[in-house]
């Protein structure tokens, strides 16, 4: 897969997510889908599989009033993407670690793409 079909597929799955769109999220994603949250060196989070990536993206959906990823650069290697990420996000729900509705949460992270198949096969959001 080259790098601009590789960057077409990763455009359109960061619009799905802003767009809280999660069939539109879906549709590029390999059956066997890896994703994992990386915070401080630290995976909070790690799923495998459509139906689990599924399932987190609906429920996730709900945590935000309003979301946004914007890519700041794009840094392709053989079958891998490395995408910087503004985000900025609007809480619609309380969350457990104080922060409340309406809070509003900005950070500068990395994403990590791969590929298998023409589709993606591993997301790792890190920040």
């Amino acid at each position: 897969m080259d790098a601009k079909n590789q960057q077409l597929l990763i455009e359109n799955y960061i619009t799905a997510y802003n767009q809280f769109d999660v069939p539109g999220m879906l549709k590029d994603l390999h059956p066997d889908i890896e994703f994992r949250n990386i915070s401080s060196g630290n995976v909070t989070l790690a799923l495998q599989g459509i139906e689990a990536f599924k399932t987190q993206a609906q429920q996730a959906s709900a945590y935000f009033s309003q979301r946004k990823q914007t890519v700041t650069s794009f840094r392709f290697k053989d079958q891998q993407v490395e995408v910087t990420i503004d985000y900025k996000g609007i809480l619609a729900i309380d969350l457990p670690n104080g922060l409340k509705s309406g809070s509003i949460i900005e950070l500068k992270g990395k994403s990590i793409y791969r590929f298998r198949e023409n589709q993606i096969i591993l997301i790792e959001d890190i920040s």
